[in-house]
């Protein structure tokens, strides 16, 4: 009877751990998303208030990083990159190089462009992480559409800006209440990570923290220095 009842009990233990290891589907993980970076060009970025440049590009930094780190499909475009809006931040040139790749429009709208929603839809991901500028213009316009066609959609607040403050708080009210998730650019680095013991992307993550994350990244520097007195 008792080696039943301990039986009984280490199943119990068993299934409450299993369950409580399962991670929510509204997380983020590196095989169950597509990125799309919307706009990060000159131009764009001058008119940008509420979030200084800086970190802007910085912020830009991690996410670029992060999507290349872990493999992310990643969709690159531009609007009228040669004759209006100039080229794109460097942070997202150092990670994904060959510029041939991204998609210039036209449309304010990524979604109504041809090339932009095929490259897009063809990643075959059901949810869509976004990020742009100008929020209420570019990013908003396929964020709707998106999610109009039943895909989930997750905005990243601070890699992206608008002219002033409101209209990216605006904007970012009005998709929210569509049903699209707000995300930061660190959140979306460590929600990948997730868990420190996976080895093959530890230093990357961690390295690409120190240059573009921050006190926080300035943390991890300050660690590993003191750790090794």
């Amino acid at each position: 009877m008792k080696t039943l009842q301990l039986s009984l009990v280490l199943i119990l233990i068993m299934s409450t751990s299993a369950f409580a290891q399962k991670p929510s589907p509204e997380l983020l993980n590196a095989d169950n998303h597509s990125l799309v970076l919307i706009d990060h060009e000159g131009q764009m970025a001058f008119a940008v208030n509420g979030i200084d440049p800086v970190q802007l590009r910085n912020n830009v930094g991690l996410v670029s990083g992060a999507s290349k780190i872990f493999d992310v499909p990643t969709v690159v475009t531009t609007v009228a990159e040669d004759s209006f809006s100039g080229p794109v931040f460097p942070e997202i040139i150092e990670f994904f190089p060959n510029q041939d790749e991204y998609i210039d429009r036209t449309t304010m709208n990524t979604w109504e462009d041809e090339n932009a929603f095929k490259a897009i839809t063809g990643k075959n991901k059901k949810k869509i992480v976004m990020a742009g500028l100008w929020t209420s213009v570019c990013v908003v316009g396929p964020a709707l559409s998106a999610i109009n066609d039943g895909y989930e959609v997750y905005i990243i607040t601070d890699a992206s800006g608008d002219i002033s403050q409101e209209a990216h708080d605006m904007a970012m009210q009005r998709m929210i209440q569509a049903g699209a998730k707000p995300i930061t650019s660190l959140q979306y680095l460590l929600e990948l990570q997730r868990d420190w013991a996976r080895s093959e992307t530890y230093e990357a993550v961690n390295q690409l923290a120190m240059r573009f994350g921050g006190g926080y990244g300035l943390g991890i520097q300050y660690a590993r220095k003191m750790l090794k007195h």
